[in-house]
């Protein structure tokens, strides 16, 4: 079985690492574990104690990670990060101490659910700050506030924004201070204290450990960094964060040589991908190695070798992945791989979310 092997000490060197570097610069900020999708196991070895002081808060995206999350640890501070639906007001509420939001619907919705059990619910209101994504239209802020204020059970803890996500757009001064113009428009309409700007993610790191940062943003929601030690705007480490937090161990289950044009009438895979060849080759012959995981488990697209000396990917199904190895000779005339060696790669993000959800690979978690 193919296995995700996992650096657990480095991750929980990371989250120090952040909440020390926060805690110096006055900022609040939530750990964010969507990538993990709810594990149970990953979030009991990772969030200990321990780790769970140097963090103000651990969000997520889905309802039942953070109702894993609480199974967890039930005094956790958890906060919802993406819009809910108003049909999940309830769940809402009893899961999650505070919720992003960015409509009016939801927003009553959470109201008349909070006030059933006699609490006010925080908010975080999403302000659309050119990324398309949620958020409420700049023109439209001041309204969409006045009619928030008159909702005994919702509680504002601030605005916020998200940048880099979708389009990839480049948080930049400019965009902050809009945003820190708004909050103060809100504060001055309404006579009111609009206590946080969560405005900063893995994306502005960089900005804020250079000084370029405008102080009044002051909560960040981390999870790339944390996790995999980068800042997803350059891909490279962040300060002094590991980034080897994650592997990807497949086993070779055959090697044989064989020929490197396919036989026969080509149609689309039954996957709907078609490997790629070249006519020139049809006689011509390499080793293929078959290795133990397939699209079910794993894009091919979000791995990388370790070693990548004459490997080449030739093509994978949904349980399959066969690569090239060339000759498959060591300089000394040795074979260089044989059945049951195994093949090591590095994971992104996207890989770790599809493997960490995959019950035909094995999580190894691993302290050094």
């Amino acid at each position: 079985m193919a296995e995700l092997i996992i650096h657990r000490k480095k991750i929980q060197e990371n989250i120090i690492g952040l909440g020390e570097f926060f805690e110096e610069k006055g900022i609040k900020w939530s750990l964010i574990t969507k990538v993990f999708s709810g594990n149970k196991k990953f979030l009991r070895k990772i969030l200990t104690p321990e780790i769970i002081q140097h963090i103000n808060s651990v969000g997520d995206s889905r309802l039942s990670s953070l109702d894993n999350l609480r199974q967890v640890n039930p005094k956790m501070h958890t906060i919802y990060i993406k819009p809910p639906a108003a049909i999940y007001a309830r769940e809402v509420i009893e899961l999650a101490t505070v919720s992003l939001n960015s409509s009016l619907e939801t927003i009553f919705a959470l109201n008349e659910e909070a006030g059933k059990e006699n609490i006010q619910h925080e908010i975080i209101v999403m302000i659309e700050m050119g990324e398309l994504r949620e958020g409420v239209n700049e023109d439209d802020t001041l309204d969409f506030f006045e009619k928030i204020y008159q909702l005994p059970n919702i509680k504002i803890a601030g605005i916020g924004s998200n940048l880099g996500c979708m389009y990839g757009i480049v948080p930049d001064v400019e965009k902050f201070e809009t945003i820190i113009d708004l909050k103060r428009k809100i504060e001055k309409k309404f006579q009111v204290d609009v206590p946080l700007i969560s405005a900063g993610t893995s994306i502005t790191l960089p900005m804020l450990e250079k000084g370029d940062l405008p102080k009044e943003i002051n909560h960040f929601r981390v999870g790339e960094a944390a996790f995999f030690g980068v800042s997803p705007l350059t891909n490279k480490a962040f300060g002094n964060l590991h980034t080897e937090t994650f592997q990807f161990k497949a086993n070779i289950i055959e090697l044989e040589e064989k020929k490197l044009v396919p036989e026969g009438e080509i149609s689309d895979a039954n996957i709907g991908r078609v490997a790629d060849y070249d006519e020139k080759e049809k006689n011509k012959s390499s080793h293929k190695a078959i290795l133990d995981f397939g699209l079910v488990d794993v894009d091919q697209e979000n791995l990388s070798l370790y070693d990548d000396r004459d490997i080449n990917f030739v093509g994978i199904t949904s349980d399959m992945t066969v690569i090239d190895i060339g000759s498959n000779e060591n300089p000394d005339g040795s074979s260089r791989f044989k059945v049951g060696d195994t093949i090591l790669f590095r994971a992104n993000y996207m890989a770790v979310v599809r493997l960490l959800n995959s019950k035909f690979v094995a999580k190894v978690y691993v302290d050094d």
